[in-house]
């Protein structure tokens, strides 16, 4: 792949960024590919076992490029939840993100945690091939560093994007590269960037993805706006895999399709409740009519509309889930796996579970032994 030609060291600075090499941030309409099997999980459970159901197929797209400029006094927590999604959206989907954190001066920058981190200092090396350079502040981060501004400039002007956490946002208006651009940034630094950088939107959001670029105010901002760049990137799928893991909570009682973001109504809510706290003992549909006060028609019609699959099948993905990672974590036996998920029999249990995974429990790996 071809290189970007920068020289710090002269007084004059020329970037290439060959256009045929870099990524752009648009959205992505491929879909992730999945092991073949006899039977395949529903979208809102697949997300669930997308560890377990990696694609075979080579990645044909290079891996995105992002580089973290560190700043004295950082927000770690910040920054480690931006590499967590980075680092999820690699074990779902391999080489998806390459990344290095950077500094400033010398190998290793001090956090708002008093913690030190291991960095790489920022040099024309480490600018070749990137494609988003993200500029990580904090609350006690000193507004100085004025060598930032002509690196950011240099960046820009040839098409890379830019982002910033907490504070970071401030840098690149400083910079003059957030003019006519949508922000992001703490509340603390909200009245000194509208007075330097007056052409910049100022949101109140937690986070901003504004073409290629790219800010949060908060830690959890800067979740929300890596998740955003992987569902750019990668598409719905992957981003929606690496929430699971991530924030299981806040995806637990989501719609899938177009109301991917709207919540599960109550209705269906109580009836997906019921099948998790009862998956040992099974309800039969009849059970789940006469506890939730709705019609096994009106069941499968709230089924299909807000999750795209049936009841029955909802809740066989319920209890598969559940043997996986029983298996995965626990030191039960297979039969005592099998038992606490509802099958009748070890021979059905297994001939389920190969159905969805394409291998027995027996060859499951196990992580709690």
């Amino acid at each position: 792949m071809p290189e970007h030609d920068l020289d710090y060291a002269s007084t004059t600075c020329e970037i290439v960024f060959p256009a045929a090499t870099r990524h752009t941030l648009q959205a992505s309409p491929v879909a992730e590919s999945r092991v073949p099997t006899p039977r395949q999980f529903s979208k809102k459970t697949s997300t669930s076992n997308m560890l377990r159901l990696k694609s075979t197929s080579a990645n044909a797209q290079a891996p995105y490029r992002v580089d973290f400029v560190l700043l004295e006094h950082f927000s770690m927590a910040s920054f480690t939840v931006a590499m967590d999604v980075l680092v999820t959206a690699n074990l779902l989907r391999a080489d998806s993100f390459r990344f290095t954190p950077l500094s400033l001066d010398g190998d290793r920058v001090l956090s708002d945690l008093g913690l030190e981190l291991v960095a790489t200092e920022v040099s024309a090396e480490a600018l070749k091939e990137l494609d988003l350079l993200v500029i990580c502040g904090g609350l006690r981060t000193p507004l100085k560093y004025p060598e930032l501004d002509r690196l950011l400039d240099d960046c820009a002007s040839h098409g890379m994007a830019l982002g910033g956490l907490w504070n970071g946002a401030w840098f690149l208006g400083r910079a003059g590269v957030l003019d006519d651009y949508g922000c992001s940034i703490h509340p603390e630094q909200r009245a000194s960037l509208s007075e330097r950088s007056p052409q910049t939107r100022i949101t109140p959001a937690s986070f901003t993805l504004d073409r290629d670029r790219l800010s949060a105010a908060s830690p959890n901002g800067a979740m929300e706006l890596m998740l955003g760049l992987v569902r750019r990137l990668y598409g719905d799928g992957l981003a929606e895999g690496v929430e699971e893991i991530l924030s299981f909570s806040g995806a637990r009682y989501r719609q899938v399709g177009p109301g991917a973001k709207k919540s599960m109504s109550l209705h269906l809510r109580t009836i997906v409740e019921l099948m998790e706290n009862n998956l040992e003992e099974t309800l039969s549909l009849d059970q789940l009519a006469a506890y939730s006060g709705r019609s096994r028609r009106q069941i499968d019609r709230l089924f299909q509309a807000q999750l795209g699959t049936s009841p029955r099948r909802y809740y066989m993905e319920l209890r598969i889930t559940k043997s996986r990672r029983l298996l995965q974590y626990s030191d039960l036996s297979v039969m005592e796996v099998a038992v606490a998920c509802g099958f009748v029999s070890v021979s059905h249990f297994s001939k389920c579970y190969a159905a969805y995974f394409g291998y027995p429990p027996s060859r499951e790996q196990r992580l709690g032994e």
